[in-house]
């Protein structure tokens, strides 16, 4: 095997790597001689088949299963040979004109990731915005509690009902006059105007009296959750047990013990506790920005191409999802276009402060201990078919990439912790309007440093990326790319009674939202 370098330019490398037709004509022979015992073959007693008859059945099979091992191992083996830190998984291709009986020839490039100097933290200072909560919070905050477990009684037998009554019902769903699976309930109550059952089943129900029964016919809608049921015409017999009218929720001690607390006061304690972790998380971005204003003023290096492309695409299909969901699409995808450099600048400024993260955890020792990756894959899995869950760990467990990036925001997240540790911090309390004023000043702020961030040297063209071999799939960036690499399980559907309206579809976690929304309309 002879290696040649053949790009050695800032950050990008290039080799060449060649394997001698020798070289794997004699691993093919060793591999035919190794396979051999366990052929099995007509007119043969096992483990006797000449090595001629296997290599003409298999020969061709086992040359390319060879070759794509030879070719990982020699780019493992380059990779290990040259110290080299591959940012992203290298691009490799054979020779468009091997064949066997011919010299080897592969190609590998890559990107590496750059030497810094880990930073001093010493002298970092931040500023740590409070919300106290407040009396009036807290009282709305019981309020609303208050009026998602409203009380009913029993109104006059005349009573018609009317939105914001109760009605206690018995029905039966009929599809083409059939009943249906999850389409019968008894003493099922239902308030109308909630919207807790599909469109048009409480609208048909205003102005019934207790004892009265009714057929209404209402269409499921088209993205309804069970497919059986998607789009179609039903019927439902309804028999009206009662008609309730709300009462007034008074809010003491005896309403707290109708949630399982004690008393009030400890529903205090625990609302003023959910409070303030509500606006904790809002202090701790601001902190992180503050933090990671002052790493990036100092430092100013070449990052890996590639990793700023990923991270823009990501960037970019979250905001191409947001203008999605605006009044006028169009022209919030206009809007966005017009400002895509400043995207790339800003994708370039969070691919080196992440790298920047990565050095100071690594010199200062950070880890991520095997316990808390296992929450990890866990917590992961569970977005998943029970049946699938398994499977997923599998794949996690087995595949580097996959479990590194799963594990880089938590890794990222305990060397912000550090920092802050680290930091001389002096806390301020301000209200919850002028925090979320702040961050959005710092997501402007972010936005101008990375538009005035001196211009890098343009890299040189990058060779056209020939086609991989097949034993060296690139893995699958994270579980929302579905690359082919190794597809996640998909997603568990939830089961719901058939009238119940559909509720909505649980998001994946947490990308970071981009610094700056220009599709944002307040």
């Amino acid at each position: 095997m002879a290696i040649k370098q053949t790009t050695n330019e800032g950050l990008k490398r290039g080799y060449v790597i060649t394997l001698t037709a020798a070289e794997i004509a004699a691993k093919i022979e060793a591999e035919i001689k190794k396979i051999a015992p366990q052929v099995k073959m007509p007119g043969f007693r096992p483990g006797k088949v000449p090595a001629n008859l296997v290599k003409k059945m298999h020969g061709e099979q086992i040359h390319g299963q060879t070759v794509n091992d030879m070719i990982r191992e020699s780019v493992d083996g380059l990779i290990a040979d040259e110290s080299l830190r591959p940012a992203m998984q290298p691009a490799v291709s054979l020779n468009e004109d091997y064949e066997e009986g011919k010299d080897a020839e592969i190609t590998v490039e890559l990107e590496v990731l750059p030497e810094i100097e880990a930073p001093s933290t010493d002298g970092l200072k931040l500023e740590k915005l409070t919300v106290p909560v407040s009396d009036e919070a807290l009282e709305e905050a019981i309020a609303n509690i208050a009026g998602s477990n409203k009380s009913y009684k029993d109104a006059a037998k005349t009573k018609k009902a009317a939105d914001g009554n109760q009605l206690i019902i018995d029905f039966v769903g009929k599809l083409d006059g059939e009943e249906f699976e999850g389409g019968k309930a008894e003493d099922a109550p239902l308030v109308i105007g909630s919207g807790a059952f599909i469109p048009g089943f409480e609208e048909q129900l205003v102005g019934v009296k207790a004892g009265d029964e009714k057929t209404i016919t209402v269409t499921f809608p088209e993205e309804y959750q069970a497919e059986h049921l998607a789009g179609k015409e039903a019927t439902f017999d309804v028999t009206v047990k009662a008609v309730k009218i709300e009462t007034e929720t008074k809010i003491d001690d005896e309403f707290a013990k109708n949630l399982g607390l004690d008393s009030l006061d400890k529903l205090k304690e625990i609302m003023t506790g959910q409070l303030e972790q509500q606006t904790a998380g809002l202090t701790r971005t601001q902190m992180k920005r503050q933090l990671l204003d002052q790493l990036a003023a100092g430092h100013d290096f070449a990052v890996p191409s590639q990793m700023v492309d990923a991270e823009f695409e990501q960037i970019w299909a979250q905001l191409q999802q947001e203008a999605a969901k605006e009044e006028d699409p169009e022209a919030a995808i206009k809007e966005i276009e017009a400002e895509k450099d400043d995207y790339k600048a800003i994708a370039e400024r969070r691919v080196r402060l992440g790298l920047l993260l990565s050095e100071i955890g690594q010199a200062n020792d950070v880890q991520v201990s095997q316990q808390e990756m296992q929450m990890l894959i866990q917590q992961a899995a569970q977005q998943y078919r029970e049946e699938d869950r398994e499977r997923f760990m599998q794949y996690m467990q087995q595949d580097p990439m996959a479990a590194a990036q799963l594990r880089a925001p938590l890794y990222e997240d305990k060397v912000v912790d550090f920092l802050f540790d680290k930091a001389d911090v002096t806390e301020r309390e301000v209200t919850i309007e002028e925090l979320q004023e702040a961050i959005e000043a710092d997501e402007e702020a972010e936005a101008d440093k990375a538009k005035k961030a001196p211009a890098k040297k343009k890299a040189p063209a990058k060779k056209a990326a020939a086609k991989k071999p097949a034993a060296k799939k690139a893995p699958a960036k994270k579980a929302d790319d579905k690359e082919e690499a190794k597809k996640a399980p998909a997603k568990k559907a939830a089961a719901k009674k058939a009238p119940t309206k559909k509720a909505a579809a649980k998001k994946p976690a947490a990308k970071k939202a981009p610094a700056k929304k220009a599709a944002d309309k307040k």
